[in-house]
């Protein structure tokens, strides 16, 4: 049996990894993760665990051979809960799911817990592990300093920078984390002094031919560029975009893919961008970045791939 950690919104991509499965008769079990909560039965010991979800469908951690942690979402706690018992009721949840977790740590993982949460949490770990396997990154600074911003905006950007959050804005309804990224230049650089409330991520400007969403799998690549040189961000604007496959320098895959090993990671959605001037400038990995665009639009076989891919280091665990 394989475990998919997802969450109540998650469709399409999910249904096609199932789909893939039952056609191999490989068993499975959805665990929605906002879910894991006082609508399933959950029964925890040193060893082993035991979930009954609404409908009596139950699982057992002794027949779960691997995870793929899809997208994890908080636990829900109840419409009609007191919202002052709110935290504590999300604080326990979320520790009783970090302990079920746990006891699954031994098996075939999409993508390691720990090496997931430490790169997803760390966007300058990410820049630096790039750089040092030979990727180009832009500029960065990350700060809550006016006085530094403003040198940095002068020095390193040429007047125009995007600044973004370090962590997201809003999710999509698919899920999909929504990046809140704008252009500062002198039409807006007076509003500099709100960044003391939320630090944030700068970067010059690139010019840029067009933007990259790169599926990567234990060095196997889908990449789909989006024909958007204008804006900040494809995903948060109203323009009618469409995506076309991309061919990676050889050079490009050979960093990413020894940039992914450092980082623990076999799975990750990678965003970069083309410039102008022809090079490849590396923006961020998301672990549990969203690839469904690239398969409906592309016919990237990505839910296929990562089923495969769990099912081969099934193999090779139980060696």
């Amino acid at each position: 049996m394989i475990l998919c950690i997802t969450h109540s919104q998650d469709f399409y991509t999910v249904d096609l990894f199932f789909e893939y499965l039952s056609s191999k008769n490989i068993s499975f079990y959805r665990l929605n993760s906002d879910q894991l909560n006082h609508s399933q039965k959950i029964n925890v010991s040193p060893n082993s665990f035991t979930i009954t979800d609404h409908t009596g469908n139950t699982v057992h951690s002794k027949d779960i051979k691997a995870v793929w942690h899809r997208k994890a979402w908080r636990v829900k706690p109840p419409e009609d809960l007191d919202e002052s018992f709110s935290d504590i009721f999300i604080s326990e949840y979320e520790t009783l799911k970090t302990n079920l977790f746990s006891l699954l740590e031994h098996l075939p993982w999409i993508n390691p817990l720990e090496n997931e949460k430490k790169i997803d949490a760390n966007k300058m770990l990410q820049l630096s592990i790039a750089e040092r396997n030979g990727l180009k990154i832009p500029e960065t600074l990350f700060s809550n300093d006016e006085v530094q911003i403003r040198n940095f905006l002068n020095e390193k950007c040429n007047g125009k920078a995007v600044a973004k959050l370090h962590g997201v804005l809003s999710k999509s309804m698919s899920g999909e984390n929504m990046v809140s990224t704008v252009i500062i230049d002198q039409s807006n650089i007076e509003n500099l002094s709100d960044v003391v409330f939320s630090p944030m991520i700068f970067q010059p400007y690139i010019e840029k031919e067009y933007e990259l969403r790169i599926v990567y799998l234990d060095g196997e690549f889908f990449a789909g560029k989006i024909n958007n040189s204008e804006n900040t961000d494809w995903r948060v604007t109203q323009e009618n975009y469409f995506w076309s496959v991309d061919q990676l320098p050889q050079e490009i895959k050979m960093n990413l893919t020894s940039m992914m090993k450092e980082m623990g990671l076999y799975f990750g959605a990678i965003d970069m961008i083309k410039s102008t001037d022809g090079g490849y400038y590396f923006l961020e990995v998301n672990p549990q970045g969203e690839w469904g665009m690239l398969q409906k639009e592309l016919g990237f076989p990505v839910a296929e791939r990562i089923a495969d891919h769990l099912l081969k280091r099934i193999e090779d665990h139980e060696e």
